[in-house]
């Protein structure tokens, strides 16, 4: 319905509704109310009002939806776990089992004292570029059935970009938090900080001190998004950060985490990763079947090093994915039924520097 449709004591009473049809914290609602008294007394000028009402109604509409009380459920199963990861990641055991005492540490705490708070710790996954950093976050969301939040920090230089902007603003709005909060529909997410050592020179300081709020599980419990303007709860979040190297983080947020290396990755181990995880992926993805592409054991060293050495397996990722796309377009065009790639024409099938 067209808000100007309505008098301004059905709009009050529209947005009250809104409010009343959720559960929120008992004091945020009796902010609420101040809100809406100071509403009432701007109703005597309409104009003034309605840009008022506008404001309010957006600001209501991000309460509503903030998952102040709502939960996942944690799937709490060792065995569940460890073959979730081992699916999703070839070695890299001592960092899975670093993951997997954290889950039996968080199931004998909720069997035995399900009353008592968890402090879940803070893991920083520091390794090159392509070694895993990312995608071992998002397996401890997998294997926990958690959401996921991922908020990149590459060039970032703005802390309001994650704590928000105050509301007398115009067009002010949430911080990622916030927003990553209402997206996830839930209070115990992973929320993984990405590339926290890329943050914009200018702005380092100042986001790193937002970094100490957010990790330090004596502060976190009370977040105040500036735009939200009350405590956010954040300690049944599950942190995570990713860095290249631990140079440009601050002392105090080093202090609130646990290091986890993440280790190159050797010809041999990419092998198996490029044969038995990422080439059955892009098969699939590509429209493949998998007796219409064959490649020969004797060709994986090239295509696993094609330029020399390289620590992650992005670049083995990005040249099987080609690879794959060449054999489709071959297929689709009727030149070939199977596609065999040996030492005769694997050059052709690779990228060309």
């Amino acid at each position: 319905m067209d808000s100007n449709a309505l008098t301004t004591t059905e709009a009050i009473s529209n947005l009250k509704k809104r409010i009343e049809s959720v559960k929120l914290p008992e004091n945020l609602v009796k902010n609420l109310e101040e809100l809406f008294a100071q509403l009432s007394i701007n109703s005597r000028n309409e104009e003034s009002f309605w840009q008022n009402y506008q404001s309010v109604s957006k600001y209501i509409s991000y309460l509503i939806n903030i998952p102040w009380f709502a939960q996942t459920k944690d799937i709490l199963d060792i065995q569940f776990a460890k073959e979730k990861l081992n699916t999703e990641h070839y070695g890299l055991d001592s960092v899975k089992d670093r993951l997997l005492e954290y889950i039996s540490v968080l199931a004998l705490q909720k069997n035995r004292n399900p009353d008592q708070a968890i402090k879940a710790p803070v893991l920083l996954f520091v390794g090159l570029v392509g070694t895993g950093k990312t995608t071992m976050a998002k397996s401890i969301a997998n294997v926990l059935g958690r959401q996921l939040i991922r908020i990149p920090f590459g060039g970032l230089g703005d802390p309001l970009y994650l704590r928000g902007q105050s509301r007398i603003y115009p067009e002010s709005e949430p911080g990622q938090i916030i927003k990553g909060l209402i997206s996830a529909k839930s209070n115990n997410p992973v929320i993984l900080l990405d590339e926290i050592d890329r943050v914009a020179d200018n702005a380092l300081n100042t986001i790193m001190g937002v970094l100490v709020e957010l990790l330090d599980p004596e502060q976190n419990n009370h977040f105040v998004d500036h735009y939200v303007d009350y405590p956010v709860d954040l300690s049944q979040a599950i942190f995570c950060a990713t860095c290249n190297n631990t140079s440009r983080i601050a002392t105090a947020v080093m202090d609130r985490l646990e290091v986890i290396q993440m280790p190159s990755y050797s010809d041999e181990e990419k092998v198996v990763i490029g044969r038995d995880y990422i080439l059955p992926k892009a098969i699939k993805e590509t429209g493949l079947k998998p007796e219409e592409l064959h490649i020969s054991a004797n060709v994986w060293e090239q295509i696993v090093r094609p330029l020399g050495f390289d620590a992650g397996v992005r670049t083995l990722q990005r040249n099987i994915e080609g690879l794959c796309r060449k054999v489709a377009k071959m297929i689709f065009e009727g030149k070939t039924k199977q596609v065999i790639i040996d030492e005769s024409n694997v050059k052709f099938f690779l990228p060309q520097w």
